[in-house]
């Protein structure tokens, strides 16, 4: 049995990490809060911009732009969503895993990846993939110009014809307790389906100015306020996860400062008793 000293040592670091994580864990509520604000108010506004943007190119078949056209996927750039510090749980490994799967699954001849964020980083620069640029530590303080930059690299390659498609992983925030890994296509953006319905068919619109001039200004932002959107998740779901994982921390730091202290509390009855019948054989083989 461990000694009274190594039990009290053990109980003081016990309680120190609990303090650290208890603290950490209400930085990380403080911060899903705004987090979360922020990816509820893209969302309405992600829908409507999506939906008007089917609707143009659904109707406007005619209409063409670079950033709609499909290509045989040969050349793939893979952008990889995760968050800049630990303690998150399975946060960080789950997307790693979900782009091997990924990976595995496709087999594209070549891959590029686009890690953001500093976890993503350090992950896959040790890995035998070429990267076509890196962003740790944004989401210290997420700007809409970093989703703008992030866009213009991959309509840039893919314009260029440096990659046929791009794709990305990331945590998609359900709740506090669940986050959901999504592979997303970024690019060729996808044409709208057609509307359901005889009546819709046969609805006509007057555009001005012509198709192709709406879809040349709508095509860029649409593609900088998704790859926005898709960060605001991860986002919100790297402090939700940290939240759930230092509450559990907290928790099971409890559980055992209690098993530590019943320990404690037996050696040092033990140890008395012992001392009280050292006294009494003692004192009775002095009579």
């Amino acid at each position: 049995m461990a000694s009274l000293i190594d039990i009290r040592r053990r109980l003081r670091s016990v309680r120190s990490t609990q303090q650290i994580t208890r603290a950490m864990k209400m930085v990380a509520a403080a911060k899903l809060r705004r987090s979360q604000d922020r990816v509820v108010a893209a969302r309405p506004y992600a829908r409507s911009l999506q939906q008007v943007l089917g609707n143009v190119s659904r109707r406007a078949r005619e209409a063409q732009s670079p950033l709609l056209a499909e290509r045989e996927e040969n050349r793939v750039l893979v952008v990889v969503v995760a968050g800049d510090k630990g303690l998150a749980g399975a946060f960080n490994a789950n997307v790693h895993r979900a782009v091997a799967s990924l990976l595995r699954e496709k087999k594209w001849p070549d891959v590029t990846l686009l890690p953001i964020g500093k976890k993503a980083f350090d992950f896959w620069k040790r890995r035998s993939f070429s990267l076509a640029g890196s962003y740790p530590g944004i989401f210290a303080r997420l700007e809409y110009a970093h989703a703008k930059e992030i866009a213009g690299i991959l309509s840039t390659l893919f314009l260029e014809d440096k990659v046929d498609a791009a794709y990305a992983v990331y945590n998609e925030f359900k709740s506090i307790l669940q986050q959901t890994v999504r592979v997303e296509r970024l690019l060729p953006i996808p044409r709208g389906e057609k509307p359901g319905g005889q009546e819709a068919e046969t609805v006509d619109y007057i555009y001005e100015p012509d198709p192709a001039a709406i879809l040349a200004r709508m095509l860029p932002r649409y593609l900088e306020f998704l790859v926005f959107r898709l960060l605001l998740e991860s986002a919100a779901s790297e402090n939700g996860a940290r939240m759930t994982a230092m509450g559990a921390a907290t928790k099971n730091a409890g559980e055992m400062i209690d098993a530590l202290s019943l320990t404690y509390n037996r050696a040092r009855q033990a140890r008395i008793t012992k001392e009280l019948i050292e006294i009494v054989s003692g004192a009775a083989a002095l009579e």
